[in-house]
């Protein structure tokens, strides 16, 4: 197998193959990768790099799920057990509240001392008091949990969720789909399989998201693109998928044994693959929480076409150690992006082009 031959399938748009997909993953020629995935990205969004003005709630971390990479979550009477009552949560997103955030990111964990009516009550006071802001919240592992715990179909919790206010579903939970790595980081959590099924649920009934995956940690480059082709052939049916979002492993406070970070090498290279493998999906966004701002606008360069948003407020990764703010303002984002080349573009939560950003 050749780098020359995989780059003549990506100028055809050809999609590319498992095996052609691992080889991408270990090459060493990291430049020819993202001279590759850039071309993708040129094709699908031009010099377009989106970006969101968005606030991020994190309503509870007491989980049942005791995942070992996590180092968010807590047990109930835990050091730092916390869980927001409706009013708080209502507060919360008034805190630096301004007419230009589209988006309320709500996710937190399975807490088993709250009854199904909390997590839709949230939802619903949320659109009550912000009827123009989007709700994406929960992941497909809250779903399912939802229909365990209120005796409901996962159909019919989304669509009760849907008429209560909700917009879109993120993409956390995925991990990695591979079972014997699974059983390993979270044993405790929904299967790959039905991380997949709950979300092709969501888009039966109109709800779109996004997918992840957490990559750094113990799965092998293997793993990476067996997950990214199980995403595609998902994306193949539904086209409900609007953006991948690969999650660098944080081991800080974590039970993973090995303790260091990805590498930039690492990081950029999983971007860019993703753009490769993901022939269907029309965004490949760099989440700078994770990765860096810094890391996050040279993947500009590597396939990549947003860089998330103003986020305020992000709790999980940085419980895990991760230094970077919890905010950027818009004129940071809209820098960082001309400084690249690129076209600052504000979005709303399904992409739809909005007015021009504030400054500050």
């Amino acid at each position: 197998m050749k780098l020359e031959d995989i780059e003549r399938k990506v100028r055809e748009g050809e999609r590319l193959s498992f095996d052609e997909g691992l080889f991408l993953m270990n090459s060493p020629d990291l430049l020819a990768v993202g001279r590759m995935a850039d071309i993708v990205r040129d094709r699908k969004n031009g010099k377009k790099t989106f970006y969101i003005i968005n606030r991020h709630i994190n309503h509870t971390n007491i989980c049942v799920n005791e995942c070992r990479f996590c180092a968010f979550q807590r047990q109930s009477g835990e050091d730092g057990a916390y869980s927001m009552p409706l009013e708080e949560i209502l507060k919360s997103a008034e805190d630096n509240y301004s007419d230009e955030i589209s988006e309320f990111h709500v996710v937190g964990g399975l807490n088993d001392e709250l009854p199904y009516s909390y997590y839709r009550d949230v939802i619903a006071k949320l659109h009550e008091k912000y009827p123009s802001v989007h709700l994406q919240a929960y992941t497909a592992v809250e779903i399912e949990y939802f229909s365990r715990i209120s005796g409901m179909s996962i159909e019919k919790v989304l669509r009760n969720l849907k008429s209560a206010g909700l917009g879109s579903l993120p993409g956390g939970g995925a991990e990695i789909f591979d079972n014997t790595v699974r059983s390993k980081i979270c044993p405790n959590k929904i299967s790959g399989d039905e991380w997949l099924s709950v979300m092709e649920t969501a888009h039966a009934v109109g709800l779109r998201s996004n997918a992840t995956m957490l990559y750094g940690h113990i799965e092998r480059p293997e793993d990476r693109i067996d997950h990214l082709v199980r995403l595609r052939e998902l994306q193949d049916k539904t086209s409900g998928f609007m953006a991948f979002i690969p999650l660098a492993f944080h081991p800080k406070n974590t039970e993973i044994d090995h303790q260091h970070f990805t590498t930039g090498q690492l990081d950029i290279r999983m971007l860019a693959v993703s753009r490769l493998m993901l022939d269907n999906f029309d965004h490949i966004k760099a989440f700078w929480i994770m990765i860096s701002p810094q890391l996050s606008q040279l993947s500009l360069f590597f396939g990549v076409d947003d860089i998330d948003g103003t986020v305020i407020e992000e709790r999980i990764t940085h419980s895990a150690g991760a230094e970077t703010s919890q905010s950027l303002t818009v004129s940071e984002l809209e820098e960082m992006i001309r400084e690249a080349g690129r076209e600052p573009v504000r979005r709303d939560t399904l992409y739809n082009q909005l007015s021009s950003a504030v400054t500050g």
